[in-house]
């Protein structure tokens, strides 16, 4: 693609002489001439200066040190640009082409305009696939499911009866959406199930992560919003909400009915009690163990870093004895103000004899 279409494209200004074919995108060490790169971080002047590539995108700041001979992208986001260039230069292939003939459509399915369904999937009656969506090889889509335009589907996504994607999503292999919630009563040491009947209903333009399971509601629905990105291995339990625009980073696990707020970002292998409510923009950093509500929004932390094994084990010892020191910090507290009170009785006494 021509730069000069690139920067009509993404709305940058363009710099320099010529208007270089660009092939693919590369990091700025290894970019050729036919290819383009992007820097964020003023700490790497030097490899801008030092680049090869065709092209550049920059800040306005940034511009005094790209190479002479190549040209510059101005954009106030360089990341944001790298991402649009991406997409555009793309050649990622399409996950399935035309309906495959083993493909099985069960009668009282309904397949929209220009649907590619992979070898070995299965539409089972009464669900709904909308125009142009994309469901590679062994997808399986459930009774009365319904599957947004453009929405792909890859390797093995399994969708359970009833549940509701919107447009444009994207969800990776083996994700598994609509399965039951942990939900069971115990009479007297035995396991009764409750059945889940409440659907996951997922916004437009959201993705989702290889091997993530997203529960059920119980009774109502489990809700994720509209332009929400999750990693992979997530798991989401039952009657969750995430708000419009959340990130959550792989490992996450989300207990039964947790709301999380809009524009929230949350940390790898975090993990949320249940029936908690997170604040919009909020920001949850790894391996946080969040137990109650936060109504205030920020950035909150939780976890001991690594540290060397003899300081880690010398502080794991320590913390076996909290408690006992926590008792014995009470009984100083309490001889010390002891000794005060004494202190002020004696200095009052010797002022009444006027010593």
């Amino acid at each position: 693609m021509q730069l000069s279409e690139i920067a009509k494209k993404l709305g940058a200004s363009v710099h320099g002489n010529g208007d270089p074919e660009i092939r693919k995108v590369a990091n700025l060490v290894t970019a050729q001439k036919d290819e383009i790169s992007f820097l964020t971080d003023p700490h790497y002047r030097k490899a801008l200066s030092d680049s090869n590539a065709g092209a550049v995108i920059v800040r306005e700041a940034d511009l005094p040190h790209v190479r002479d001979g190549a040209c510059a992208l101005v954009m106030a986001d360089p990341y944001v640009g790298f991402a649009k260039v991406a997409q555009l230069l793309d050649t990622t292939p399409r996950i399935a082409e035309g309906i495959a003939e083993d493909a099985v459509v069960e009668e009282g399915a309904v397949i929209g305009k220009d649907v590619a369904l992979g070898h070995h999937v299965v539409i089972r009656r009464g669900a709904v696939i909308g125009d142009g969506a994309q469901l590679a090889e062994g997808v399986s889509v459930g009774i009365n499911a319904k599957i947004g335009a453009h929405t792909r589907l890859y390797p093995g996504v399994r969708v359970y009866h009833d549940c509701v994607i919107g447009d444009y999503c994207l969800i990776q292999s083996n994700t598994v959406i609509g399965s039951d919630g942990f939900g069971y009563a115990n009479e007297k040491g035995q396991w009764v199930k409750i059945p889940q009947t409440g659907r996951v209903v997922i916004g437009s333009h959201t993705e989702i992560g290889a091997c993530t399971c997203i529960d059920r509601g119980a009774i109502d629905d489990t809700v994720i919003g509209d332009n929400v990105i999750i990693d992979n291995l997530c798991q989401i339990a039952h009657n969750v909400h995430i708000g419009f625009g959340t990130a959550v980073a792989g490992g996450t696990t989300f207990a039964g009915s947790v709301k999380i707020g809009k524009y929230c970002i949350i940390g790898g292998t975090s993990v949320f009690n249940g029936h908690i409510t997170i604040c919009d923009g909020t920001t949850i950093c790894g391996m946080c163990m969040v137990m109650r509500s936060i109504d205030k929004p920020g950035v909150y932390a939780s976890g001991i870093p690594a540290q060397p094994n003899r300081e880690w084990r010398l502080t794991a010892s320590r913390t076996l004895h909290i408690n006992e020191m926590y008792h014995k910090l009470e009984d100083l507290a309490s001889q010390v103000a002891q000794l005060k009170a004494q202190l002020a009785e004696s200095t009052e006494a010797r002022l009444k004899k006027g010593e």
